[in-house]
């Protein structure tokens, strides 16, 4: 049974904010137990590796924008 597109993005949305609050480091046991048992590994890593060179693009782009003249 595939899931409905409501589904999928409440699934992408939970996804999102559990490596949001990972990348912070503050996180309940209970909700990190609920995330293992419900998100995919693999989608959570890949939105990892997406969200880590997001960051590092808008550092970049600060940078760039306080030390240009």
């Amino acid at each position: 049974m595939t899931p409905s597109p409501r589904q999928r993005h409440v699934a992408v949305l939970d996804t999102v904010k559990a490596v949001l609050w990972s990348f912070i480091g503050l996180r309940r046991r209970a909700d990190f137990e609920r995330d293992v048992q419900k998100l995919n590994p693999v989608v959570v890593l890949a939105t990892g590796v997406v969200m880590a060179f997001v960051f590092v693009g808008v550092l970049m782009l600060i940078v760039h924008w306080v030390v240009s003249p």
